[in-house]
């Protein structure tokens, strides 16, 4: 006899199954791994959040849906703490949560502050992507 269950994981496991292939995972943010990403002329996304913010919570989302198409797939996405990260913060001359930067191998291409627009932040990973 078929239960319940056993049809919601039927059910789960086809979805599952179906899933797109997700982008590549955001990184913690590491002197090492971000030269190290700018050496091998990726292109970088760096989201300097904070998880108080709205703003930064509002764009999550946006960068996870965008980073998991295929023309994005590449992007390096690293995840910079405003509260716990804050050298690495002036390091970028960043001023404040919910700015993202992003870098075409070493060369920044692109930098916005509360932006929650996706053709804005598509646009800038356009640029660490095409380069223009």
């Amino acid at each position: 006899m078929t239960t319940r269950r056993s049809i919601l994981l039927l059910a789960a496991g086809i979805l599952f199954t179906l899933a797109p292939a997700s982008a590549m995972e955001p990184s913690a943010f590491t002197p090492e791994a971000f030269l190290g990403a700018q050496q091998a002329g990726k292109p970088i996304l760096v989201d300097i959040t904070a998880p108080w913010c709205p703003t930064c919570k509002a764009q999550a989302p946006i960068i996870q849906e965008l980073t998991s198409r295929e023309v994005y797939k590449d992007v390096v996405v690293f995840h910079v703490d405003f509260d716990n990260q804050k050298d690495v913060v002036r390091s970028f001359n960043a001023r404040s949560q919910s700015t993202l930067i992003t870098y075409r191998g070493q060369e920044e291409v692109a930098r916005s502050v509360g932006v929650t627009d996706p053709a804005a932040i598509e646009d800038m990973l356009a640029k660490a992507v095409n380069g223009s």
